[in-house]
């Protein structure tokens, strides 16, 4: 390394350390050093100020050129990385800017050492040039650990950050990734030709003092910037599973290295079997449920003040349930939210019978059918229903005069692994509750969690509730579906048995006419095959699905006429233009049979009732007018075509509802124009149908 740049480098070093010594000065006017100011801030300061000792033992030690300087310099090199170190450790699991509660005390001591090995390694194999070649390469490679542990750290710092606080932790992360991001390509390079580069190592210093200026930035963009940086426990999460599985490989690694020297013939082999051992015991333990448990119970409980992320929880715990469709899904999902709150592996839940007098496991989750049942009126339901508490079973057995419950049922008792009954209630009524299993690790259930679990308990029961009420609610739309439809069933057998009653009636007159007996027959057909008809419709829970079809209006208007006429009334029919329009036949003559009774009810016998058929604006157009009693326009406008509204005295208001339904199904529109005393006249517009013609040249051709 004689052909190093000593200026270059001196006036590197001189530059950071001025730069770091002017930071150190404003961190302290800032108030960053004085008493009560918390933990981050004197360690963000403590950094900065072993950053300038270092920089400035480097230009005394470039000047004086003394070995015993430059093992100074190394150490506070050391000791920079350690203090660095610590500060994002103890930032990581921050949540606020002030937090009672202290990190593990290993943290700290654990990074300091890392950084005390490493960080030597470049002295010790200048120093003690006689090391062996394999000691003086680990030394290299140990070094190279610290900016990669450095980078990981400020990408998991970085990564886990919420949106708002990415703005504060911007500059202060690109500072740490420019010192970091240096020293790994400077002790990279070490490791790869086995001694340091003379241009990376006069430059180093200058370097490092371009992070200086990011984290004045940092420092004047906001008061308490470090308050501000808040991470999830996710982060904190991810980043001690990311450092364990590392350590556990590294660990591994020196064993296999080991084994492989010592090993003999078999040294190779034996090295292989142990990484594929190695690699899948580490798979087991990352997808082993109670590793996870025990590994966010020991993050929650030693890193964080609180150890529930209550946005978190509650942002998960609501979007899982209303992921639902339907209570018995959402019934499984209440288990599974409330079983994660605790690591419990399991749950069951118990709502009300159909009855309402005893509650039953209605979703389970990870434990077995069970067929017993706890009345309403019992002791368990009454407690939670008045106290709103939630038992620990294991508290209960061994104490059960704890609770002031009178008794337990023997089903909860028998099992062992049963833990913990959460009430579900809405207001004062308790609409079932959940009873999980032990979790897979210990879990102090304190006042946090059954906060916790009170909580998301009366969301849930919310939740079951409105599905209930859902369900309700369509099983009565349902009926009231159905009761619509009988309503129309109704109405149409009343038609019929009016229409059976008039031949009836003509009958003892006319029984003995060949013309009445045939037109008879035809009725009674007619009469059972609209029965038919209806009794499908009853069934099937909808119109008959019998192909529409071009409908020509004219013989449609004509048997409304002959019916008519069968009733002993008149009804002129006028044709201007034969049309068709699509639908079914006979709902369509339902429809006009229905129009023209009400025009023949409302006139007396001496009046009149006109049945007009016409093209109009490409639409068919059948205009029925009387001369009756008419209706008001406030009938019109607003109760018309409105079910069970009618002016008869004899009528169900079904009819003129059912028209105006199958006219709008047709794409037509039904317009009335009505007045007191001199009549009605009632228009309606259906899609016009045009039978294709064959042309000229089709019929030559069939020629």
């Amino acid at each position: 390394m004689d052909d190093r740049s000593p200026d270059l480098e001196s006036l590197g070093y001189l530059l950071a350390a001025l730069a770091y010594s002017a930071l150190l000065v404003s961190l302290a006017l800032r108030g960053y050093f004085r008493a009560g100011a918390g933990k981050l801030q004197p360690a963000f300061a403590a950094a900065v100020a072993v950053s300038a000792l270092w920089a400035w033992c480097g230009v005394v030690a470039l000047e004086q050129q003394h070995a015993g300087v430059a093992l100074g310099a190394a150490s506070l090199d050391a000791l920079r990385y350690g203090v660095w170190f610590v500060f994002l450790l103890w930032l990581l699991p921050a949540e606020a800017a002030e937090r009672s509660r202290s990190q593990p005390g290993w943290l700290g001591p654990a990074a300091l050492a890392l950084a005390a090995v490493g960080t030597l390694a470049p002295p010790l194999v200048a120093l003690a040039g006689g090391l062996p070649a394999g000691l003086a390469r680990a030394l290299l490679f140990g070094a190279l650990a610290l900016p990669v542990l450095g980078l990981i750290l400020v990408e998991q710092l970085f990564r886990n950050l919420a949106e708002d606080s990415r703005w504060n932790a911007k500059p202060l992360c690109l500072g740490l990734l420019a010192i970091f991001g240096f020293d790994f390509y400077f002790y990279s390079q070490a490791v790869l030709f086995g001694q340091f580069d003379a241009a990376t190592v006069a430059v180093r210093g200058a370097l490092h003092a371009l992070a200086v200026p990011f984290f004045f930035v940092a420092m004047r963009r906001h008061s308490d910037w470090i308050g501000k940086l808040k991470l999830s426990r996710t982060a904190a999460f991810h980043s001690m599973a990311l450092l364990l599985a590392g350590a556990y490989l590294l660990f591994i690694s020196a064993i296999g290295y080991y084994v492989r020297y010592t090993g003999g013939e078999w040294g190779q082999a034996l090295q292989l079997g142990l990484l594929v051992v190695a690699l899948v015991g580490l798979a087991i333990l990352a997808s082993s449920g109670s590793l996870r448990a025990k590994l966010r119970v020991l993050i929650g409980k030693h890193f964080f003040s609180y150890r529930y992320d209550y946005r978190v929880e509650w942002l998960r715990f609501t979007s899982m349930l209303a992921s639902g469709s339907s209570p018995q899904e959402t019934g499984g999902l209440v288990i599974r939210g409330l079983a994660d709150m605790v690591e419990s592996p399991g749950g069951s839940l118990w709502q009300k019978d159909l009855r309402g007098e005893s509650f039953l496991q209605t979703a389970r989750w990870n434990m077995p059918l069970m067929a017993e049942r706890e009345p309403v009126d019992g002791p368990l339901a009454g407690f939670l229903a008045e106290s709103g508490w939630i038992v620990k079973l294991a508290e209960y057995r061994a104490d059960p005069t704890r609770y002031g419950l009178t008794s337990m049922p023997p089903w909860l008792l028998a099992n062992p692994e049963l833990w913990l009954v959460v009430p579900l209630a809405t207001g004062d009524e308790l609409i079932g509750f959940v009873v999980l299993t032990k979790p897979r690790t210990a879990v102090d259930v304190n006042w946090e969690v059954t906060d916790l679990l009170k909580t998301a308990s009366r969301q849930a029961a919310s939740f079951l509730a409105q599905m209930h009420a859902t369900e309700a609610l369509l099983e009565a739309r349902k009926f009231d579906a159905f009761h619509r439809m009988s309503a129309f069933v109704v109405h149409d057998l009343k038609n019929i048995v009016t229409q059976l009653s008039l031949m009836m009636k003509n009958a003892q007159r006319l029984q003995h006419n060949p013309e009445f007996q045939q037109d008879m027959l035809m009725t009674v057909e007619s009469s059972l095959d609209k029965m038919r008809q209806l009794i499908l419709q009853l069934r099937e829970g909808e119109a008959p699905s019998n192909r529409s079809a071009g409908v020509e209006l004219l013989p449609v208007a004509q048997r409304v006429a002959a019916a008519a006429t069968a009733r002993g009334r008149r009804l002129e029919v006028q044709v201007t233009t034969p049309v068709a329009t699509r639908g079914h036949e006979d709902r369509i003559e339902r429809v006009l049979g229905h129009v023209v009774q009400n025009a023949l009810d409302a006139t007396p016998a001496d009046g009149r009732v006109w049945l007009k058929l016409a093209r109009e604006s490409g639409q068919a157009k059948v205009e029925v007018g009387d001369t009756g009693s008419g209706m008001s326009p406030e009938f019109v406008r607003n109760q018309l075509f409105k079910p069970f509204q009618t002016t008869k005295e004899q009528g169900m208001g079904i009819g003129a509802y059912e028209s105006f339904q199958y006219v709008q199904e047709l794409g037509g529109r039904i317009a009335v124009d009505s007045e007191l005393g001199r009549g009605t006249v009632v228009t309606i517009l259906l899609p016009l149908f045009d039978a294709p013609q064959a042309s000229d040249i089709h019929t030559a051709r069939a020629a």
